[in-house]
């Protein structure tokens, strides 16, 4: 038994830092960089953190690596502005995703301080807008000496609870899910709060062609998968600056991501979908996860896993579900999965992150203002 709970507290590391600490942890680390007292364990790639408290409730969070290095990037911030969540599902490399955990929720404190503290769509778009603006400047900074990084971006799934409304801001293909309580029959709805830009939606290839009339190879279909001019799948992101910016794409970036015909206007967007939804007391709690869960799951499966077992765990719960399943899609065992090693991990899923937040009614009807702050995130350097 005493060998059992060392062996547990060796999986797990709990610094009581503040939201700057950058702790690097190695792939063979127990370890994870992480703040304000976050405790998350490892099993084998996985991440977790099985449960903590926010100012409105429960959380539990997840992240398992798939490639050589972690590309998802994921933090919970909650304090006297409310909470923020933010899953960014890097490509291209961690650059992108690594600035925005870094910066893109700074701006958002900076631009709430400057209205006074209230939240609204607005703050969070600027948000948005001066982290890709920084980001690009970062580019151009690089451009001599690390010019791959014009070719690094991430998705972005940003859900604030601000009083007793839920704002959700989305780039890209990652995923947020309400478990919604129906009556009183024990059942709960799975309801999709976010909107995804990818281009194997018909909607976002309809969007496209509207913006690039003159522009017949604005999506390609190559090898049964929808790519914006034959390269990338999601059409909205922070970062992918050599589609967006003309002065980046070209040498010295790689030949399979430079154009051949002249860039007239940014092919790539980085304006997020924005939503506000208040919340009700039958709204149970919110699934915010990277495209490797969604791919592997549906909205409903994971929200009745949420639903059918206790709130710790939750999301490596989610997480587990879905590497079972990307393993039965092989023939394989979860057990032989789990043995495979990062980056020949990644033919089998992609990284995948997954944040849970159970929503208590009583403290956001109270306003409860969680003292001291939380501020987690997952490891930077996997």
């Amino acid at each position: 038994m005493l060998h059992a709970f060392m062996n547990l507290l060796s999986r797990c590391w709990n610094p009581f830092g503040n939201s700057n600490d950058r702790s690097p942890s190695s792939s063979n680390s127990s370890t994870s960089s992480s703040s304000g007292g976050a405790i998350l364990c490892k099993d084998g790639l996985l991440w977790f953190r099985d449960t903590g408290k926010y100012g409105s409730g429960d959380f539990s969070m997840a992240v398992v690596q798939a490639n050589q290095v972690l590309e998802d990037q994921s933090q919970i911030e909650s304090g006297p502005y409310g909470t923020f969540v933010g899953v960014y599902d890097g490509h291209g490399g961690p650059d992108a995703a690594r600035y925005v955990c870094d910066h893109l929720f700074q701006n958002f404190q900076a631009i709430t301080a400057e209205s006074q503290g209230v939240v609204t769509a607005q703050t969070i778009e600027t948000a948005f807008r001066r982290t890709e603006e920084g980001f690009t400047a970062l580019v151009s900074e690089l451009w001599d000496t690390r010019p791959q990084v014009a070719t690094s971006g991430t998705c972005c799934l940003v859900g604030v609870i601000f009083q007793q409304t839920l704002f959700v801001a989305s780039l890209g293909d990652s995923r947020l899910v309400l478990g919604r309580k129906v009556g009183n029959t024990g059942g709960v709805a799975a309801i999709q709060l976010s909107t995804e830009h990818n281009a194997n939606l018909e909607a976002i290839r309809q969007e496209l062609k509207e913006l690039h009339p003159d522009d017949p190879q604005i999506v390609v279909l190559k090898h049964g998968v929808w790519r914006v001019k034959g390269i990338i799948q999601v059409s909205r992101s922070i970062g992918d600056v050599y589609m967006k910016h003309a002065q980046f794409n070209r040498e010295p970036i790689n030949a399979k991501f430079r154009l051949p015909e002249p860039m007239n206007m940014p092919i790539m967007s980085a304006n997020p979908t924005i939503l506000s939804h208040n919340l009700q007391p039958n709204d149970s709690f919110l699934i915010f996860a990277s495209d490797g869960l969604w791919e592997h799951i549906s909205n409903e499966t994971a929200v009745d896993i949420v639903q059918s077992n206790p709130h710790s765990g939750s999301a490596k719960r989610l997480v587990k579900a879905a590497l079972h399943e990307a393993a039965r899609k092989r023939e394989m065992r979860y057990s032989d999965l789990h043995k495979i090693d990062k980056k020949v991990r990644r033919h089998f899923h992609d990284d995948i992150t997954v944040i849970v937040l159970f929503l208590n009614h009583d403290l956001i009807s109270r306003g409860a203002v969680l003292d001291p702050p939380l501020s987690i995130r997952s490891a930077l350097d996997h």
